[in-house]
């Protein structure tokens, strides 16, 4: 698509208030594909002002019309799903069947939910005496990462338009060419102006501009937990309210009477998946003593084969930070069985699928997230140490367990400190709630529970 040199403000492109601009670089060239407008603090309050003049209007609108509109949204995305596709491969670097597969895929998937939600949703229900309403919270900034970048705008946007919220959004710098294109579907789908409005910028200057102005009453943010800090402090200074996607470091817990084979293989192609820029990546693969060597084996062939089928990292300071974790593993004593700090490709911003062996549970590469194609395999002696592993760290945001039986694997993520677990590599739902426990989050994202981060309670008592 072409890049738009406004922002989309009130239901209209309007000019930007600087002249400064953003460079789109295709990771896997190193070509600038596009600019952007750099939004600015007045930019941001004039969409926040947007947002708010609408607010009684959208609120207002009976649930039923708010799903219709999220309905042709959906079907908007449909019709568009191959531009999605491609502008999703050109900016972020995903190899095309996984933007088709899974970058386009997904976001119609979950707005197609949160219509059918919208209009079975009970937004009145009696309890005793009272009846109790559940109203929508008032303007939400909506500040979203680059690792899926239509995915997330999605998570936040379609269960806010259908709780009646108004949106501003401010997408990754990396990869706003695909909020843009999501700004011309909602404009397509007939969502009146004002109700979601974009507007591209640097995190530190837009972002912050969002999270800091006084007319927005939910800030919804995906991204680092050091980042994420601040968002709650300032949120919390001004008593509003916040929901926070943040980082992970999940464990793929194998049980000695799993298919080692089958977990081994799945577990690397999760980590490896997107180029391993999924915040609930399986980054700790946790294996018995005794099959650990095999499990090893098994990891290091698996990792090369996705040698030439992952995409690169998002940017040139991704690739360093992806390289510098890896380096700082083989200094810290972790052996190397795959991969390297080496790029693979003389252009791009490729990372090798890398393995790591014989790694202890608190090296940094076990500890910190890393968010590219690095896996570490760690030993354990048996269930109770294996779960001291798992929750071992800052975080709780996924997670896998594999055993012989499900009951077997249901027992021990149970006692997992973290917001989801997948069981015998159970498939993703967009129904059930996403986020995390500690460090990894507050709130959650998908499905009913997703809805009801973005709606307040009223009681009224007869």
């Amino acid at each position: 698509m072409k890049a738009h040199d406004g922002m989309y403000i009130d239901g209209a492109w309007r000019p930007a208030a600087g002249q400064d601009a953003i460079e789109v670089v295709n990771p896997a060239d190193e070509q600038v594909i596009g600019r952007v407008p750099a939004g600015t603090a007045e930019d941001v309050d004039t969409a926040v002002r947007a947002a708010r003049a609408a607010l009684p209007g959208w609120a207002a609108t009976p649930p039923a019309e708010r799903a219709a509109r999220l309905a042709a949204l959906r079907d908007v995305l449909v019709a568009r799903k191959d531009e999605i596709a491609e502008t999703v491969t050109a900016e972020l670097g995903s190899p095309l069947k996984f933007s088709q597969n899974v970058h386009a895929a997904v976001p119609i998937a979950v707005a197609g939910s949160y219509a059918e939600l919208a209009a079975a949703y009970a937004f009145e229900e009696k309890v005793g005496n009272s009846t109790v309403h559940h109203e929508p919270i008032g303007v939400v900034g909506a500040i979203t990462p680059w690792n899926y970048p239509l995915h997330q705008i999605v998570a936040k946007a379609a269960p806010a338009l259908a709780a009646g919220c108004t949106v501003v959004l401010k997408p990754a710098e990396d990869t706003p060419l695909v909020a843009q294109l999501f700004a011309e579907a909602v404009h397509e789908a007939g969502v009146p102006a004002g109700v979601f409005n974009l507007v591209t910028g640097l995190g530190p200057v837009a972002g912050q501009a969002l999270a800091e102005h006084p007319d927005i009453d939910l800030v919804s943010f995906t991204g680092s937990t050091a980042v994420g800090r601040q968002i709650g402090a300032t949120a919390g200074a001004a008593v509003k309210k916040v929901a926070l996607e943040l980082g992970g470091k999940s464990a793929n817990v194998i049980l000695p009477s799993a298919d080692l084979a089958k977990a081994v293989n799945v577990g690397v192609a999760n980590v490896m998946s997107n180029s391993g820029q999924t915040c609930s990546a399986w980054t700790r693969m946790l294996v018995h003593r005794e099959q650990y060597e095999e499990a090893v084996e098994l990891a290091a062939t698996a990792a090369a084969k996705y040698g030439e089928r992952i995409g690169p990292v998002v940017s040139a300071k991704q690739q360093q930070r992806v390289r510098g974790y890896i380096e700082k593993g083989v200094a810290e004593g972790a052996r190397l069985v795959a991969g390297g700090a080496e790029p693979p490709r003389a252009q791009g911003y490729f990372v090798a699928p890398t393995v790591f062996a014989d790694v202890a549970p608190d090296m940094t590469i076990a500890q910190e997230e890393i968010f590219g194609p690095v896996l570490s395999i760690i030993r354990y002696e048996d269930e109770d140490d294996a779960l001291r592993i798992a929750n071992g760290t800052a975080y709780g945001l996924a997670g896998a367990v594999w055993a012989g039986d499900q009951p077997e694997a249901v027992a021990f993520a149970r006692r997992m400190d973290t917001g989801q677990v997948d069981i015998n590599g159970g498939r993703f739902n967009p129904l059930a709630p996403f986020g995390g426990y500690k460090q990894s989050g507050v709130g959650r994202e998908l499905g009913a529970h997703g809805l009801a981060e973005y709606l307040q309670t009223k009681s009224l008592q007869f």
